[in-house]
């Protein structure tokens, strides 16, 4: 058979014609490979000229994660709250399939960088040279642990190919390949500034969160918290003492007028630790919808998260200690002394628990208490296997227990990414499981993608008007059971300290109104 008689590969000359117009109109992409730059690593003489971007949680803990970081000498900013530009951003220049933390958090960084070279003037060069990102990394199963890569990869398409992203481990710290200082000096004033910063942050937030909904002034409190951030922030900036700036701290917010008398529900909000923890449109600015709704939001402490860390630690030790042989793994108990690391992480969490406690009682932060990580753990244990990580691992499922079991909140919101697979994946198929088991929760799923606003709003809604409705009736409850009618009631706790911003009533109802109402009676 001659050659003008053979058949054609159809499938090749598509191929090849594909191929050749991709590179006529310069649509060819080649495969990204994680280069290992020679000027990637922060080095201790990188310092003086050098300034870190920090950016990823909290408005409050963010800026006073800064403020530290400048009282130990380095030069800092705190980047924006990532917003839906951040979010253009990240999906112009960053992978595809995704996950939100990723393209907002990396968008956040391009973004900011772009207004550096385009806005500020200063060369793209320059900034290489003179600016390092900050975060924090894991690996695990889901897509945390490629971050960094995502990170260099939106920097390279960005313009910006060199920019260095330092990756500090949450439970490894920095890891430098050079035998030169690592420019980030993980020492003891670094690991306890961080705590101070994060617990400081907490409390901050934490009455924020409980003052705002029952304000008499719209916006006192926002005024009042950015007040109390600047004063912190000075406190760190000068290496000075906490507890007293928290006591100038709680001289503020005792200015702001509140009334507590009204029943709102209670709506905690768990889930993926950035979708839960940002207060921007990475999760449609949940908590501020939640307040115009008419509800009182549950947030999660960063302080929890630490004390999960120590639980795990310690729960993996016990593990390791009745294997037959040493184990020898990374993380393993050949040749070490258990006995020496138990005692270390009951010193760590009694360290975290005091200065919560002090933090909180010299803010004004009353009646609040850390989750009790054993009884989590023992709530999620029939349902969720505590050996399972990744995530929020067993905490979502054991929250939720506790929730419901000793009338925690009215509500529990859980917000992830889409697709994200330790919440949506695991955590979310268990909770069904729950909620058939106690039917009176009231828990809701929410995925989110950056659009589809509207749509998750309205569940929200939906699901808001039942907890507002058990809130109402609730207090009218308890009312009739103290003989006491409404008018009656607003005027014994005006009479009492309940009255002020700070002291919170006992719990005996998920309800902030309802507790009032049994301890004026």
């Amino acid at each position: 058979m001659n050659q003008e008689n053979s058949p054609i590969d159809v499938d090749a000359e598509l191929a090849r014609f594909a191929e050749e117009e991709a590179r006529r109109l310069g649509l060819t992409r080649e495969q990204w490979v994680e280069p290992v730059h020679s000027n990637s690593e922060f080095k201790a003489s990188d310092r003086p000229h050098t300034t870190l971007l920090v950016s990823g949680l909290t408005v409050a803990h963010d800026s006073l994660v800064c403020a530290m970081l400048r009282g130990i000498g380095y030069h800092v900013d705190v980047l924006d709250v990532p917003d839906n530009t951040a979010l253009q951003f990240g999906k112009e220049f960053g992978n595809r399939g995704q996950c939100n933390p990723t393209y907002y958090t990396v968008g956040n960084l391009v973004k900011h960088l772009v207004h550096l070279r385009d806005d500020k003037g200063i060369p793209t060069e320059q900034v290489i040279k003179d600016y390092v990102f900050l975060t924090a990394g894991a690996c695990g199963p889901c897509r945390f642990g490629m971050y960094t890569t995502e990170y260099r990869k939106a920097l390279r398409d960005a313009g910006f190919d060199g920019f260095r992203v330092v990756l500090f481990q949450q439970q490894g710290g920095v890891k430098q390949a050079t035998g030169e200082a690592a420019g980030l000096e993980i020492d003891q004033n670094f690991i306890f500034g961080i705590a101070r910063a994060l617990i400081a942050g907490d409390v901050l937030n934490l009455l924020g969160y409980r003052m705002r909904p029952y304000e008499l002034e719209p916006g006192s409190t926002d005024r009042a918290i950015a007040e109390c951030r600047r004063l912190l922030g000075e406190t760190f900036e000068a290496r000075g003492a906490v507890v007293p700036a928290l006591w100038r701290c709680r001289k503020v917010l005792g200015t702001v007028a509140i009334d507590r008398t009204q029943p709102k529900p209670l709506v905690s909000v768990i889930g993926e630790f950035w979708a839960m923890t940002t207060e921007g449109d990475g999760n449609y600015n949940l908590f501020r919808f939640l307040e115009q709704e008419g509800a009182e939001v549950d947030i999660q402490c960063i302080t929890a998260w630490l004390c999960f860390m120590v639980w795990e630690n310690r729960h993996d030790t016990l593990d390791r200690m009745e294997l037959r042989e040493a184990d020898g793994s990374r993380k393993g108990l050949k040749d070490k002394d258990p006995t020496k690391k138990l005692w270390l992480l009951k010193v760590a969490e009694a360290a975290v628990h005091t200065h919560f406690q002090a933090y909180a009682h010299a803010i004004g932060l009353h009646g609040y208490h850390l989750p009790d990580m054993e009884n989590i753990a023992k709530n999620a244990a029939a349902h969720y296997d505590n050996d399972v990580r990744g995530g929020e691992g067993h905490m979502e499922v054991g929250k939720l227990v506790h929730y419901v079991e000793d009338r925690h909140n009215h509500m529990t919101i859980s917000v992830k990414p889409f697709g994200c697979m330790p919440s949506s994946g695991v955590s979310d198929g268990v909770q069904a499981a729950i909620q058939g088991k106690y039917p009176s929760a009231i828990f809701l799923p929410i995925e989110t993608t950056g659009d589809g606003k509207v749509n998750v709003q309205s569940r929200i809604q939906m699901m808001l008007f039942r907890a507002r409705q058990n809130a109402r009736n609730e207090l009218e409850a308890a009312l009739a059971e103290t003989g006491m009618d409404e008018e009656t009631f607003k005027k014994r706790v005006a009479k009492s300290r309940y009255a002020g911003p700070f002291w919170r009533p006992k719990h005996k109802y998920a309800g902030v109104a309802t507790n009032l109402v049994y301890a004026v009676s």
